[in-house]
């Protein structure tokens, strides 16, 4: 880029300023990552828009990191938006209005302009990929009290996780030392996420009533998508890509399985793909090929980012034939490709992402004994688990 475009970049794009850097800290911008040196003062020529921050902090020789923390941001045109290091706390804080006055004023004289790292632009379009439909509404709504997003507050949440193959390599990532707990951290709560419940069962309904709301989730997505979307279909998109984004850049816990019951609704749905909510799945399925294409590089470089321990991609893991991702994807991509009649722009969207996981990763999709066919293995994990839910949970959710 020449000199001028540089500049034009500079003073209409954002700037994040984050003072006082310990250095060889790893920090993190949507895509991106920077391990922070001696003269390092923050980012800038960041376009407009919803953005994730995330930090690791380390020791002082670089070779052990904290709990990664981090925050989403919805940045205007221009605006300056600063964090100073707050040692005891080891969290970057914001500051008072009027402190933010003197650094905005500093940063348009251009005082800064050396010793911040720039934005990336060549991967602005795969940021939009991952977060188009994420806005100010959608991170008030469900960030944490304070903003930070970490799973040094989440702890508790590793005994609860089903025990598959790559869930058991999650767990244990989440035990070592470079995710424990700190003490001081403990009571934070975490983000305000949509309630999805598993799989439900209610006293008053007939066996039949009850199989098909548990082997089809259209009843359930529908009383979700009206009770706390207000049946605006983007929002629950939204909500996806924010627990994606803290799962993956974060390495939240609670984003991951907020993301795991997403998935498991709507790929649970065999009325609504095909009939009643063809554009949103649609749409959810172009998001998710994108939340997969972009997770499962191997050959990304982040700025010597991720040969310090810390990558936002996903373990290899997840290419398991046990994942539960892999068992949710067969059950849709047997129920859109064989169905009789199917809106031509949902078929053409799970292909595309049928062809990712066949051709990128090696899985394989075999349509036998799926949850929407007729026989299902007792035994088979990932059959429904009912949980009994009372009369106004129950309501709630499918009155």
């Amino acid at each position: 880029m020449d000199p001028e475009t540089a500049l034009e970049y500079v003073k209409h794009g954002a700037t994040l300023l984050l003072l006082d850097a310990p250095q060889f800290t790893l920090i993190g911008i949507d895509t991106q990552m920077f391990s922070s040196g001696p003269k390092f003062k923050g980012i800038k020529m960041i376009p407009p828009g919803v953005h994730f921050i995330y930090y690791s902090s380390s020791n002082r020789e670089g070779s052990e990191f904290s709990p990664i923390v981090g925050f989403f941001i919805d940045a205007s045109p221009s605006q300056v938006i600063v964090r100073k290091w707050e040692k005891n706390e080891e969290l970057f804080v914001k500051l008072l209005e009027e402190e933010e006055e003197g650094y905005y004023h500093a940063v348009k004289r251009l005082e800064f302009d050396a010793q911040l790292g720039p934005y990336s632009l060549s991967q602005y379009t795969e940021w939009k990929h991952l977060s188009n439909y994420i806005n100010k509404a959608t991170i008030d709504r469900i960030e944490p009290i304070g903003g930070e997003i970490t799973v040094a507050s989440e702890s508790k949440m590793v005994g609860n996780l089903p025990e598959t193959t790559m869930e058991k390599a999650l767990a244990e990532q989440l035990r070592t030392s470079k995710f424990s707990t700190h003490e001081e951290n403990s009571q934070r709560r975490g983000c305000y996420y949509t309630r999805i419940p598993k799989v439900v069962k209610h006293k008053g309904m007939s066996g039949e009533e009850l199989t098909n709301l548990n082997l089809d989730k259209t009843q359930l997505l529908e009383g979700i998508l009206m009770k706390e979307y207000g049946d605006v279909e983007d929002l629950l998109l939204a909500e996806l890509q924010f627990a994606f984004i803290a799962f993956l850049m974060g390495q939240s816990l609670e984003a991951f399985m907020q993301w795991k019951l997403l998935l498991s609704l709507l790929f649970g749905c065999t009325e609504a793909p095909l009939h009643t909510r063809s554009r949103l799945f649609t749409k959810f399925v172009r998001v998710i090929y994108y939340q997969l294409k972009y997770g499962f590089q191997k050959d990304r470089r982040d700025e010597g980012a991720t040969d310090k321990g810390v990558s936002p991609l996903l373990d290899e893991s997840w290419l398991s034939s046990d994942s539960f991702l892999h068992h949710l994807c067969k059950d849709f991509f047997s129920l859109v490709m064989e169905a009789p009649v199917v809106d031509g722009n949902l078929l053409s969207s799970t292909r595309k992402l049928k062809d990712l996981l066949e051709n990128s990763f090696g899985w394989q999709f075999h349509h036998n004994s799926t949850m929407h066919g007729t026989y299902l293995d007792e035994d088979d994990e990932y059959a429904p688990v009912v949980e009994i839910l009372d009369d106004s949970q129950l309501q709630r959710y499918v009155s």
